[in-house]
């Protein structure tokens, strides 16, 4: 965290980048959740037996799921990388 000596931070900044910061993982995890919620479903459609075509939606909930943690994932690095340089106003 880069903190310019000439301008500390008071109480009101500082719960701000805590809440901030934990707002960002809170959006990590939620992004985890969905991704589960597209994994179980996907599995779920390609158990299905009696539907042929439902099986080819089970991978899509497949592919949708490992895109949305790599999405989860960037997002969470990249607002991570700006807190830490100090770019609040270009999220």
């Amino acid at each position: 965290m880069s903190i310019d000596p000439e301008n500390p931070l008071i109480i009101r900044d500082y719960l701000a980048r805590q809440r901030t910061r934990m707002a960002n993982e809170r959006t990590l995890l939620s992004y985890i959740r969905t991704s589960l919620y597209f994994l179980v479903s996907g599995t779920a459609l390609i158990k299905v037996e009696d539907l042929d075509n439902v099986s080819d939606l089970g991978y899509i909930s497949f592919a949708i799921s490992i895109i949305l943690v790599f999405l989860g994932f960037f997002a969470f690095f990249r607002v991570k990388r700006k807190m830490k340089k100090g770019y609040y106003h270009k999220m």
